[in-house]
């Protein structure tokens, strides 16, 4: 089956097929490093985490870039508040970036582009634009003329009124055309800046990306993927300068666009206290459940989050895990993942339907588990071999079930006494081989206090943190 994603520029469902097979690229907006992300924005790196690890296997080679605004307004103000310089504020948020996406199972890109590392691009790219006729200098800012570039509002669909309004720009004396752009503006003598010909400045915040991805995969690339909250005027932005620098190249051929979250139907805002930060989600939730919570509906649709969603995913993966374990004694060799996982992933990245087939090996397991006569027949062990390679190899490509089940259902025992713990329950074992269950249910019970929850099975009692 063709790999077809939904590309925001023609607004369907596409065949993918890159310039290059032997060099396919992609570039995903990375964070704005001021402070802790909110889930939201892991929404985009989990979602295109999965892409990349298809089209590492389709194709073989990917060149994969994120990268980090490390200088931007928001860094500038917290850094002052602070007393310090913008780098101590970024590489302290961008550290933690990379901390908490490795926490949820995303792979580092293969390019990690900063954006004060590529001011001299930068510039170059402003002096271009202004000597094609399509930005100008005014004041010490160089702005984009987007009447110039007759496809401005293409990819967003936006009328001239929608992104005039949209851009929620200030109207400076010095611009053409209220919808023009920023690419460089003034900084004082408290914010960061560059020498530049247009006198000490900073990029704007668009350019920042057109010159990063041109550097590192071309003047056209494969894919370019974000939250749709990017579309205007971000992306919008980029294609227009881009366009216009590389002589009417095409900047990005596919556009990957991914929804927003929302808690209890309403949007995410600072004003109604509902942003839940990254970081602390991750402290009080294991990492592969939120993993696991934002792979659970389509990608290009909102995605309502809860502490029930994320409930609902450990109870899940309590199962997947669960027979995985049980499944522990039968070896198995490396397996590609399952056709209807390839099929549903292929179909614009369809994870429920990807995560339900994942479900459905592991409902085909302990099928057989629970109902095939004992000793187990060579049919039989055959079946669970396939199933357990085929589960393990299609949860490796949407970056699940990557620890031993054990460790699953160990987590969070660090502060747990294990061997009273093993102690407790071979005295519950006693206690009711001697028909002395209030003694056993007395155990149990302590070790419910302790936050132990306990499993009897036909291979004695296992253990686990209680959720």
């Amino acid at each position: 089956m063709a790999l077809r994603l939904h590309n925001s520029l023609s607004r369907r469902v596409e065949p993918f097929a890159p310039t290059d097979p032997e060099r396919v690229t992609m570039y995903l907006c990375g964070p704005t490093v001021y402070n802790y992300v909110h889930i939201g924005n892991a929404r985009g790196p989990v979602v295109f985490d999965v892409l990349a690890r298809l089209l590492r296997r389709r194709y073989g080679k990917l060149v994969y870039a994120r990268n980090i605004t490390d200088v931007d307004d928001k860094i500038n103000a917290a850094a002052l508040e602070a007393g310090v310089p913008i780098t101590a504020v970024a590489e302290k948020y961008a550290a933690i970036y990379r901390e908490d996406m490795a926490k949820l199972g995303v792979a580092p890109p293969d390019v990690e582009p900063l954006a004060t590392q590529h001011i001299a691009a930068i510039i170059a790219m402003c002096e271009n634009l202004i000597a094609s006729g399509h930005a100008y200098a005014a004041e010490g800012h160089v702005l984009f003329d987007v009447a110039k570039f007759a496809d401005y509002g293409k990819l967003s669909g936006r009328s001239t009124d929608e992104m005039i309004a949209g851009a929620r720009i200030e109207v400076a004396p010095y611009k053409r055309n209220p919808a023009d752009f920023v690419l460089w503006k003034p900084s004082t003598p408290n914010l960061p800046g560059w020498d530049s010909p247009w006198g000490r400045g900073r990029p704007g915040w668009h350019i920042e990306c057109s010159a990063m991805a041109a550097a590192h995969l071309g003047e056209t690339i494969d894919i370019h993927a974000g939250g749709n909250d990017l579309l205007f005027p971000h992306h919008e932005n980029e294609v227009a300068q881009s366009t216009c620098a590389h002589g009417g190249k095409t900047f990005a051929r596919y556009w990957l666009h991914n929804g927003m979250l929302t808690f209890d139907g309403a949007k995410m805002s600072k004003s109604i206290g509902n942003v839940k930060q990254l970081h602390a989600l991750l402290e009080k939730f294991p990492p592969e459940a939120l993993r696991y919570a934002l792979l659970s509906a389509h990608y290009r649709q909102p995605l309502d989050w809860s502490d029930a969603l994320i409930e609902q995913s450990i109870a899940t993966l309590d199962r997947l895990y669960g027979t995985l374990r049980d499944l522990a004694t039968f070896d198995v060799e490396p397996a590609i993942s399952t056709r209807d996982v390839d099929e549903a992933l292929e179909d614009d990245l369809n994870t429920p339907q990807a995560l339900a087939a994942l479900n459905g090996l592991a409902f085909e397991a302990r099928h057989l588990l629970e109902h095939e006569a004992r000793p187990l027949s060579n049919n039989a062990i055959a079946g669970l071999r396939r199933i357990k390679a085929d589960l393990l190899a299609s949860a490796e490509l949407l970056g699940l079930l990557q620890q031993d089940p054990e460790a699953w259902f160990k987590r969070g025992s660090e502060n747990v006494d294990s061997a009273r713990v093993e102690n407790l329950i071979e005295a519950r074992r006693a206690a009711r081989e001697a028909r002395d269950f209030a003694r056993a249910d007395a155990i149990r019970a302590e070790l419910a206090a302790m936050g132990v929850a306990i499993e009897d099975g036909a291979d004695g009692t296992r253990w686990k943190i209680a959720n």
